[in-house]
């Protein structure tokens, strides 16, 4: 697999996921012959020319994760799942697709495993933002490969505890999720063998993802940090 760098360099990434960017939370994930879109939004023209989605899974109620107009344009013959609270959001025909999963659930598609984790703000002045249960991120797993999808989330201690995660796209924008440094911190505990930095775009721009591969870096250079343009011009 090949991926394109921030410079606009290839480089080659020994993985049988090929993660495409769309924007910020919005990306497309390739996986032998399933193609996995998550937190679809900004309309039907932004995936044109992308494979069409097998499963579709979206994190959040927030307008960055959640638009019903977006996913009705895409959603096709795709499986559609949801954590509860956006289940209460959809449209009708939306809601009678959705497939509701709360945190810590389980459920096999199409030879994978997909998981429901846990993603929410850690105490604090914002910590209500996203409290603990009403979204997800998500786990996908097989032949024993995992991608961890955090979420808007925090460096919370069930990802500090996760393990074998091969591929990680981690979000870090404050005051909505983490800063640079408590992303970096998380990913040193949980050791990700590559980690994406995504949805790094807050009221002061863009969070400094170059910097964060350097601590990540720093404190473990077997860690592949993948940089890639999430928010193209």
């Amino acid at each position: 697999m090949h991926v394109t760098t921030d410079n606009g360099s290839t480089v080659k990434q020994e993985a049988p996921v090929e993660i495409i960017p769309v924007s910020h939370a919005t990306a497309v994930l390739g996986w032998g012959d399933t193609t996995f879109y998550t937190d679809p939004v900004g309309g039907a023209q932004v995936f044109a020319g992308k494979p069409v989605a097998d499963i579709i899974l979206v994190t959040d109620i927030h307008g960055d994760h959640l638009d019903a107009e977006t996913l009705t344009a895409v959603l096709g013959n795709a499986m559609l799942i949801v954590p509860p609270s956006v289940a209460e959001l959809l449209p009708k025909e939306l809601a009678s697709r959705a497939h509701v999963m709360k945190n810590g659930e389980t459920m096999l598609e199409r030879g994978f495993t997909i998981t429901a984790m846990p993603m929410y703000n850690l105490p604090g002045p914002e910590e209500k933002r996203h409290v603990k249960g009403r979204g997800n991120g998500y786990i996908l797993e097989k032949d024993g490969f995992r991608v961890y999808i955090a979420g808007d989330t925090a460096g919370i201690l069930e990802m500090r505890a996760l393990a074998n995660i091969d591929i990680a796209l981690l979000p870090m924008n404050l005051p909505y999720t983490m800063g640079v440094d408590e992303a970096a911190d998380a990913v040193l505990a949980f050791k990700p063998k590559h980690v994406y930095p995504y949805h790094y775009r807050s009221p002061d721009g863009l969070a400094d993802v170059a910097r964060f591969k350097t601590l990540v870096n720093a404190g473990n250079s077997d860690i592949d940090v993948v940089l890639l343009n999430w928010y193209p011009k």
